[in-house]
């Protein structure tokens, strides 16, 4: 484990570890410093220091986890003599005065405010500690909060060998399907082929045959005209059939979808955000593009020409997971967007303008990048899931109908994020359903 936490560039304990495309992890500070002096005009891509396998400069992502195992390492390789206080953050050295329920670990006020904690539930430490108390005997608490961390490790370790076993499971099936595929349309290409050549052997003859006679006197060639021409008449030029390579079996995985389920938040629309002609329920649910506009203050907050609404839940780290459903709609545009857009004058629905966006319009499904990219979408989706992961900085989008993967972005987000949603034109009252935010079901 000590030699998995280690830096190979700087041959110590990782800094802020990141991981690069063939999935060695280097310092940020290293890895970054090893692209400018390596790159020099050369181009953006650079070879790994580990493997030599090329990644492109920029695309390292944070690793969160390797960060925490980490931290938890450096904490068991203390040397005798420099043991911290009992009481005191190894990372910060600072005194312990709060504890991270998310994480099960008692934590500074310099960690609260890391991302690794942002945004989970802490308490004071003295209160957490009272929730692991037996009954007056206080010296419990130490053996009991162990055997609650040691159960919530061999939790996490089952689930993720579970998921684990059944990814490698619907690895192999959606492969044993793309071969039959893959013999289906040989077999179909061989037919065709061979239909071909029977006819090239009937033309290649019939051809020689009218040469020939072409070489013959004029009684000669008009004594088995007739013949010629009935052989002309039998060979009969049939079209080949088109056979298609496209893959039939969507890349559908019902795993990852419960894995992602677990990361569901309760999501509602923010009126102050809606565009006047918008209609919100009661719940904050539901919206719709009305007939005219509302009697309601046009604040700057509003979108003033675009008919969308915001989320009312900021998000500024972690990870959160929606579903969206939008029924038979044929005009709609779910995604992210920053909380800092513009709401006034038209909207620019690229990355570049801070939304990260798909949409159904005209009947193709799109994501919204520079240049607009067709999904590949093999049933409608009648409902749609959106997966943020903040630091990982990553915008999923899932056909939650047939439990496919429709398209994700990738970038680096700051700032807060919000929902973003847009009902469509009415188009004469062909799309005037609703999109309608799904509930949230109960945790057990």
């Amino acid at each position: 484990m000590d030699e998995e936490a280690t830096c190979s560039i700087c041959l110590d304990h990782l800094q802020e570890p990141v991981t690069i495309g063939c999935g060695h992890n280097f310092c940020r500070a290293c890895i970054t410093r090893y692209c400018e002096d390596t790159v020099r005009g050369s181009g953006d891509a650079v070879p790994c220091p580990s493997c030599r396998a090329e990644f492109q400069i920029g695309s390292f992502r944070l690793n969160t986890q390797l960060r925490n195992l980490v931290k938890k390492i450096k904490e068991q390789s203390l040397k005798p003599g420099k043991e911290q206080m009992e009481n005191q953050c190894v990372e910060h050295e600072e005194i312990l005065k709060l504890f991270c329920e998310e994480d099960g670990e008692a934590i500074c006020v310099i960690c609260r405010e890391s991302q690794a904690h942002r945004g989970h539930t802490v308490l004071p430490i003295q209160e957490a500690a009272s929730n692991y108390q037996v009954g007056d005997t206080t010296d419990l608490r130490e053996p009991i909060a162990q055997t609650h961390t040691y159960l919530d490790r061999e939790g996490i370790k089952s689930e993720c060998e579970k998921l684990r076993r059944f990814v490698s499971e619907e690895e192999q099936r959606l492969l044993q399907r793309l071969e039959e595929e893959e013999r289906e349309t040989l077999r179909s290409l061989e037919a065709n082929v061979a239909q071909l050549s029977r006819q090239s052997s009937s033309l290649c003859t019939l051809i020689s045959e009218i040469k020939e006679k072409s070489r013959q006197t004029p009684a000669e060639l008009l004594k088995d005209v007739r013949r010629t021409l009935d052989r002309s008449k039998d060979v009969k030029l049939q079209e080949a059939k088109a056979v298609s390579t496209e893959l039939k079996t969507p890349c559908s995985i019902p795993g990852m979808m419960e894995m992602l389920r677990k990361f569901r938040g309760d999501v509602t629309l923010d009126p102050g955000t809606a565009n006047l002609n918008l209609i919100l329920s009661k719940d904050r649910k539901c919206v719709r593009l009305g007939d005219k506009q509302q009697a309601l203050p046009d604040t700057l907050e509003r979108f003033d020409t675009c008919p969308c609404v915001l989320g009312s839940e900021g998000i500024t780290g972690g990870r959160r997971y929606w579903e969206v459903e939008v029924g038979d709609k044929t005009d709609w545009a779910l995604g992210v967007c920053r909380e800092s857009v513009r709401r006034r004058g038209e909207v620019t629905m690229t990355p570049g303008h801070g939304y990260w966006v798909v949409w159904l319009r005209d009947g193709g499904y799109k994501a919204c990048t520079y240049s607009l990219t067709p999904l590949p979408v093999h049933l409608q989706p009648r409902r749609v899931g959106v997966f943020l992961d903040y630091e990982g900085g990553e915008v999923s989008f899932y056909n939650v109908t047939d439990r496919s993967h429709l398209f994700t972005f990738t970038d680096t987000f700051s700032g807060i994020l919000c929902p973003y949603f847009y009902p469509g034109l009415n188009r004469g009252g062909s799309n005037a359903a609703p999109l309608t935010l799904c509930p949230v079901p109960a945790q057990p």
